[in-house]
């Protein structure tokens, strides 16, 4: 896997992913920033609810569920100090389709952090990481 991050304006950064897909970065106002793209820490945050949701999607499909949708919403704390690292991560999943049990949909969410996302494995190295999850009508 490859990427690049280029400098664009001041704290402004674009990345690149291996496939061609871009990410704008931007630094808060009192480092130079103008709010150009996500700070970088959130970017964190964003591929971790990818990893994630894609994790449950996955697995729930496979098991044959109907899922017409799925939303992450993370909340996360960081150190006082630096380096300023995630200390905790909440993810909560609300999760939409046909016939979903809480028993199917828990076990999803609890394969995806135990073993299949990478991301949330490796930032569980420093932050407490809890997930939660709710069926929608």
């Amino acid at each position: 896997m490859k990427v690049t991050v280029e400098l664009q304006k001041n704290v402004h950064f674009k990345g690149v992913s291996g496939t061609g897909h871009e990410i704008s970065m931007d630094g808060p106002p009192d480092f130079g920033g103008e709010n150009n793209g996500a700070r970088p820490m959130e970017t964190l945050l964003i591929g971790m609810g990818g990893c994630a949701s894609f994790d449950v999607v996955h697995i729930l499909r496979k098991r044959r569920l109907d899922v017409s949708d799925c939303v992450a919403e993370i909340e996360a704390e960081r150190a006082e100090t630096e380096p300023k690292v995630f200390t905790k991560i909440h993810l909560h999943f609300k999760v939409s389709g046909a016939k979903l049990t809480e028993k199917a949909v828990g076990k999803a969410v609890e394969l995806s952090a135990e073993k299949y996302c990478s991301a949330s494995i490796m930032l569980g190295k420093t932050a407490d990481i809890t997930h939660s999850f709710e069926i929608m009508d």
